[in-house]
């Protein structure tokens, strides 16, 4: 978000490319401003915090890069702005020297709007510096664990691009600090690492989720012969694959979400996707599995994009299981009660970090920012300030001065000023709400800037008069009832240049109103009301 204007700038100037123009020169010296909105945040993927000085915590953000705090999250930096590319996907920290950081690029929930990695970074100096370390054609890593008896060894789990099908997935190791790798477990071309976690008693023990999934832009597949559970007890050398006689569901498997408990070693928790979900226990260690609980109600909620599960450090019984909503169990997975509700600190979880000596201090990130609790969840602060949000679009229209709008993943649609006639910069409270959900594109209405079009996920759009607060829902209805309308995650809009009251928008039909939306397919629109 933070350089979103700037590169907008830069694209609407390239049409001057044909008078040979040179941007390099005219544009060099532009620095980005952030005009907002700062009421919100975005997308939180990563998290770890430093043991032995638990303010000192790095958060990585689905497009927004690398964040680092020193005081416990009372002021954050950017530490990765200088390089290509600010898709993260996982944080690991040198615990024996906190000034290691391990990044690894490329989100690890292959949603429809994934943001796509290039290898994986590492800092000496506490993110001053960074160098890439390779791994550039896994594009998605999702989990970096690093030996802590030796550093030098790192294992990188890589998801892979879910838009292809290639072999640069897996679990690779590092036995030299990242200097060469080696892909120490592969399945297939379409089946990557969806997790994978160390025996806190034994670092040459792992578990890995392979997964098998592929997106194409029209839907998505999750699970298939090359997902399973994966466990290896010389570092990688050589992994069983469990099955039904260890005790897990049959296949074909979907994703899988793995937690060691720190408390007790021998205690190990799976979330697995099948065609009966369930949570399941080991007490051997990963060998054998004991199915708990497969209650819908607890278990089911978009395993493609959460299922993660964490066990408190000091109690093996005290499992956090992060999704739309957080909820937790303290008996072992046989039941869980809500944590924080759907409409708590923000819905839809991604990152947990629990302080090994504390289990008091979590912190939680989430589609709207990072959540801090200091009392074990039972009180949150949400910090939403990181400039970190995701527009989908952004617009302007041509008001004086002219207003910037554009719609944000899980965070709305808003429309603020570029600048103001006044000191004190732009506030929070000049930018207007303009509509929920996922925002996409926000288009005004030039014959008045005061009403403003936007649209949701699932093809929602209205408009709304920003003065006046008047909204209306004007989704195209259906005109046949034997027809289903198709809408795209995130659809088209557009309004005729030389004749305003005309708009067009899209299902897997071209739709047209010649009034402003007041009626499309010649049917009268409903007032708007706001969607969830």
């Amino acid at each position: 978000m933070r350089k979103v204007f700037l590169l907008a700038a830069l694209f609407a100037a390239s049409g001057l490319q044909s008078q040979t123009v040179n941007l390099n020169t005219h544009f060099k010296n532009w620095k980005p401003r952030n005009i907002g909105p700062s009421g919100m945040s975005g997308r939180i993927v990563a998290i770890d915090g430093v043991v032995s000085n638990p303010n000192t915590v790095y958060i990585g953000a689905a497009s927004g890069g690398v964040w680092k705090t020193v005081n416990g999250g009372l002021e954050w930096n950017p530490v990765f702005d200088e390089q290509p590319l600010l898709n993260i996907g996982s944080i690991a920290i040198q615990q024996s020297n906190p000034s290691v950081v391990w990044v690894g690029t490329g989100e690890g929930n292959p949603r429809n709007s994934l943001n796509i990695g290039e290898g994986i970074y590492k800092t000496l100096d506490g993110g001053t510096t960074w160098k890439k370390m390779g791994l550039e054609k896994t594009r998605n890593i999702h989990r970096v664990v690093i030996d802590p008896t030796n550093p030098n060894v790192v294992y990188a789990a890589a998801i892979g691009n879910p838009y292809g099908e290639h072999p640069d997935r897996g679990v690779f190791k590092t036995t030299d600090g990242g200097e060469t790798w080696t892909k120490v477990l592969y399945v297939n071309d379409t089946t990557g690492c969806a997790d994978l976690v160390m025996d806190p008693s034994n670092p040459n023990k792992l578990i890995a989720s392979m997964w098998q999934h592929r997106r194409q832009p029209w839907t998505f597949k999750s699970g298939g012969a090359g997902s399973g559970m994966y466990i290896t007890v010389d570092g990688g050398k050589t992994w069983k694959k469990l099955s039904k006689d260890d005790g897990i569901a049959e296949g074909p498997l979907g994703r899988i979400g793995i937690a060691f408990s720190r408390s007790m070693p021998t205690r190990v928790y799976a979330k697995i996707e099948a065609t009966k979900n369930g949570f399941y226990k080991s007490d051997d260690g990963g060998f054998k599995w004991t199915l708990v609980n497969s209650d819908p109600a607890q278990i089911t909620d978009r395993p493609f994009y959460y299922q993660e599960i964490y066990v408190d450090p000091k109690n093996e019984n005290r499992i956090y299981d992060i999704h739309s909503t957080v909820t937790f169990s303290e008996d072992g997975g046989r039941s869980f009660q809500t944590l924080i509700p759907y409409s708590g600190i923000h819905p839809d979880h991604h990152a947990w970090w629990i302080n090994p000596n504390d289990p008091n201090y979590i912190l939680d990130g989430n589609d709207g920012g990072l959540g801090i609790s200091r009392d074990r969840g039972a009180n949150w602060t949400f910090d939403e300030k990181l400039p970190v949000g995701q527009f989908y679009h952004i617009n302007v229209d041509n008001q004086i001065p002219y207003n910037v709008m554009g719609g944000m993943q899980d965070n709305g649609s808003w429309r603020g000023p570029a600048y103001t006639w006044t000191n004190g910069g732009i506030r929070n409270y000049y930018w207007d709400n303009v509509g929920g959900g996922d925002g996409f594109d926000v288009m005004p209405d030039p014959d008045d800037n005061n009403w403003v079009y936007s649209m949701s996920q699932g093809g929602s759009v209205g408009k709304q008069n920003v003065t006046t607060g008047e909204r209306w829902y004007i989704k195209p209805p259906t005109i046949d009832i034997n027809v289903k309308l198709r809408f795209n995650w995130n659809s088209a809009i557009a309004q005729d240049p030389f004749d305003t009251k005309t708009v067009y928008y899209g299902s897997q039909f071209l739709h047209k109103s010649t009034n402003k939306g007041a009626g499309l397919d010649n049917h009268l629109s409903r007032p708007y009301h706001e969607q969830s």
